[in-house]
């Protein structure tokens, strides 16, 4: 059959008041969801099995293809793309928003909270629908909260306990001012590399340090070419699943509520998923030759304030108020 006498088909059952059926090449594509860590990771185990619930509970109207290992690019890469639509979806380190919008640099604060609890109800409360609402204005619909979870210092060989144990040291840190001042705080000689070239800096010597959640320390087989790690807790990172506002605005208003809901279930499981993981890696490490030290936080806290005092003047009253209120 012609295009042309196709078309003419769908008119006349149009006119009889019969819907013709949307054939599989008219149907909506499948939406890309992208993130930079491992198929092995927590991330990628739960994105997968939210885009099979999404499918199962919308009869298939919304498909979502999981790409991780940075496959659709870095996450500042997915987050130019979640503006412009080309990317439909992504599952994001929080802290790399403040590529757009600055103020998304206060989950980066150091030493905020007392417990991933407090996190949770922070992120799950109004803090996160506070965050949430600045993203949406640059067009980015945040689903839920997961988690990449705390942050820890590895060093070649040199064993650190307190604040003065960092002084002089080359540390690799993320690409953002925050992370910089607060190991200058610290004492340490921070500078920014990406995370696909850190193995051979460190490996090379480049960096005598770096600093990561225990996930990516063990997946990324850092063990290998660090021997120490201290258990400094200095940030804690929740982690958006994120989709284009507007992607979103084409779902119908039952199909945006199985995205949220699925997105809460599924980041539930996550954050459980990488408490385990910690656990479980802290053991491997040292089965692996690293020698583990539990720091006195105290100190860090003490040596970090000038970065609250200078970072709380950004993100501004309210936003701090929020803060402080689920910090205590």
């Amino acid at each position: 059959m012609s295009i042309r006498r196709s078309l003419f088909a769908v008119a006349v059952l149009g006119a009889a008041g019969v819907a013709p059926s949307i054939t599989p090449a008219l149907a909506q594509a499948p939406l890309r969801l992208g993130h930079v860590l491992a198929e092995s990771h927590s991330w990628h185990v739960n994105a997968a099995g939210f885009a099979q619930e999404v499918e199962q509970r919308t009869a298939g109207r919304v498909k979502i293809q999981v790409f991780p290992g940075g496959q659709l690019g870095a996450e500042t890469r997915v987050i130019e793309g979640l503006q412009l639509g080309s990317v439909q979806m992504g599952l994001i380190g929080a802290g790399s928003f403040q590529t757009v919008e600055p103020k998304m640099g206060i989950v980066e604060l150091p030493y905020t909270w007392p417990s991933r609890q407090h996190a949770y109800r922070a992120y799950d409360g109004e803090l996160g629908a506070a965050l949430a609402k600045l993203m949406e204005a640059k067009n980015i619909v945040i689903l839920g909260w997961w988690e990449t979870g705390l942050r820890h210092v590895t060093t070649r060989d040199r064993v650190v306990r307190t604040p003065a144990d960092l002084r002089g040291l080359k540390i690799r840190v993320t690409p953002d001012r925050m992370r910089l001042e607060t190991f200058k705080a610290l004492g340490a000689e921070p500078a920014p590399l990406a995370f696909g070239e850190l193995y051979s800096a460190l490996q090379q010597g480049v960096f005598d340090a770096q600093e990561n959640p225990l996930s990516i320390i063990w997946s990324a087989s850092f063990f290998e070419v660090q021997k120490q790690l201290a258990l400094t807790g200095h940030v804690y990172g929740p982690a958006a699943l994120a989709i284009s506002r507007t992607a979103f605005q084409r779902l119908t208003a039952e199909d945006q509520a199985v995205l949220r809901s699925a997105a809460a279930t599924w980041g539930a499981k996550q954050r459980a998923d990488s408490q385990a993981a910690d656990t479980a890696a802290i053991e491997q490490l040292k089965a692996k030759g690293m020698t583990v030290t539990e720091v006195d936080q105290a100190p860090f806290m003490a040596a970090v304030k000038p970065v609250w005092d200078e970072f709380g003047r950004i993100y501004g009253p309210e936003l701090m108020a929020l803060l402080e209120r689920y910090r205590n």
